[in-house]
C-alpha cells in the first residue's frame, strides 16, 4: 500500500497546469491510479487529483461505494478514474455548496459550481468516458478537475464570510481534519 503525502495550499506545485496523459494502460499509469485511490481512501476523500501528490498529469479519481464520513449527507458518486478531462457546463445555472479539500485541511467554504455538466475523458485503458451529471456528482468532478488547472476551491469563492474551520462550522461532523 502506497499512501502519499497530500500537498497543502501554499505549495507552488498545486498551481501548475497538469500535462495530458499520452500513453494509456502503462504500468506507470496503473501504479499512479492505485496510489491515488489508496491515498484518497486513507484520507477519506471524495476525490483526489494527481497534482495533489506532486504528479503533473491530468488524472483524477473520485467516488466511493459507501457513505463518505466527510460528506455524510451527500449522494454516492460512482468510483471513477478520469484522464484528460473536458468539462462542459449545461446551462448557466450555478449552485452554491460547501466544499472541503484534502489540500486545504480543516477548512470549508461555500463555492459556486455549475449545477449540471457534461464531462468527457478517458479511463486507464484509454476508453472514452462521456457522462452528463448534476448536483454533488457535478461538484466533485469540477472540484477535482480544478486541481489539474492549478485552482483550489478558495480561488472560486465569492463570499469569504462563508469560509472557516470545519470544527467551528460543522461541530457535529465526525471527521474534523479535512
Amino acid at each position: 500500500m502506497t499512501v502519499h503525502t497530500i500537498l497543502k495550499m501554499g505549495d507552488a506545485r498545486l498551481l501548475r497546469l497538469a500535462q495530458p496523459v499520452r500513453e494509456f494502460s502503462t504500468p506507470a499509469l496503473h501504479q499512479l491510479i492505485v496510489d491515488l485511490e489508496e491515498t484518497m481512501a486513507a484520507a477519506e476523500g471524495a476525490g483526489l487529483a494527481a497534482p495533489q501528490i506532486g504528479v503533473d498529469l491530468q488524472v483524477v479519481v473520485f467516488g466511493r461505494e459507501s457513505v463518505n464520513p466527510r460528506y455524510p449527507d451527500a449522494p454516492l458518486v460512482p468510483r471513477t478514474v478520469l484522464i484528460n478531462p473536458v468539462i462542459t457546463p449545461l446551462g448557466d445555472e450555478e449552485e452554491d455548496g460547501w466544499e472541503g479539500c484534502l489540500s486545504v485541511p480543516g477548512m470549508r467554504g461555500v463555492v459556486p459550481r455549475w449545477q449540471r455538466i457534461r464531462y468527457q475523458g478517458f479511463d486507464a485503458q484509454g476508453q472514452a468516458i462521456d457522462r452528463t451529471v448534476d448536483g454533488f456528482h457535478a461538484r466533485v468532478v469540477q472540484h477535482e478537475c480544478d486541481h489539474l488547472w492549478g485552482k483550489l476551491y478558495p480561488m472560486r469563492m465569492r463570499d469569504f464570510s462563508r469560509f472557516g474551520f470545519t470544527e467551528v462550522l460543522f461541530p457535529g461532523l465526525a471527521v474534523e481534519d479535512d
